[in-house]
């Protein structure tokens, strides 16, 4: 139990620090600005103790099946991490800062070309804004990106080198997968499969969709400023962060699919094998 506690504990304080990150690096940020972060800081906090400490799963995809949530966790915090970096070199520049900028800057550039994801985010800033403001945007974007896709091609590494998830041992399918229910009808194998397309298609399609969804409300409501700092980083993370953890999870569940597919196969040989 004491065990359970540190460790719900550790990643709880880890979530906090991650949502706060900006605020508390960044300067010139209003009181109030502090206030709302400090309280979603601590309510992810408080949400992410209670799903660890609890020994029955609720909420949280393959919770026992290391290291997939923690590459996930480690891609959105370098993710903040290293924007905010940015972000900060803009009134306090640095040599990390320096060096992030013309690392995003070089990938920005390169992925900026017409109808890419990269040019329908810099396609959001407004046309009489300054050009340092869409400069920003693509350096963010390109530096954001990278660490998405790369974390996604880590993991489909892992998955086919290391034979994750049972490379430690068993997988719990009920512990790992408490949102799927395998009696709710049809075969457990095409839905799995089904729901693994689906989760890479949607990963494909969202840096495209998310820019889209974004320009379509401005045309209705309040412009969303990528001026601000934090409005900038967290809107880029979520714009790079999303697609790659849905494809992510589209590669675990096509796996999870293949192992059961495997297990059943070997349960008919041997069935055929006994009756002979």
């Amino acid at each position: 139990m004491i065990q359970r506690i540190i460790g719900a504990g550790v990643r709880a304080y880890f979530v906090a620090m991650l949502i706060a990150l900006p605020a508390l690096m960044l300067p010139g940020v209003s009181t109030d600005t502090t206030q709302m972060v400090a309280f979603l800081a601590l309510l992810a906090a408080a949400l992410t103790f209670v799903e660890y400490f609890s020994l029955y799963p609720s909420l949280v995809e393959f919770r026992n099946a290391p290291p997939f949530n923690r590459l996930r966790f480690v891609a959105l915090l370098l993710t903040v991490v290293l924007l905010t970096a940015i972000s900060r070199g803009v009134t306090d520049p640095t040599l990390l800062s320096h060096t992030l900028t013309g690392l995003g800057a070089r990938i920005g550039q390169a992925m900026d070309f017409p109808f890419s994801p990269i040019r329908l985010m810099v396609l959001l800033v407004p046309p009489e804004a300054p050009v340092v403001n869409a400069e920003r945007v693509r350096t963010h974007a390109g530096l954001a990106y990278l660490i998405s896709f790369s974390t996604m091609l880590i993991f489909a590494a892992l998955v086919r080198i290391m034979n994750w998830p049972i490379h430690k041992g068993a997988f719990n399918f009920w512990v790992n997968l408490p949102l799927f229910d395998p009696t709710a009808g049809g075969d457990v194998i095409y839905r799995l499969k089904r729901d693994a397309h689906v989760n890479v298609a949607l990963g494909f399609l969202l840096p495209f969709l998310i820019p889209a969804a974004m320009k379509a409300v401005t045309d209705i409501a309040d412009p969303i400023t990528l001026s601000d700092p934090q409005t900038l980083i967290w809107t880029m993370t979520a714009w790079a962060f999303l697609p790659a953890s849905l494809m992510m999870r589209g590669i675990a569940l096509s796996r999870i699919a293949e192992l059961i597919q495997e297990k059943r196969r070997r349960a008919y040989a041997e069935a055929e094998f006994l009756a002979v």
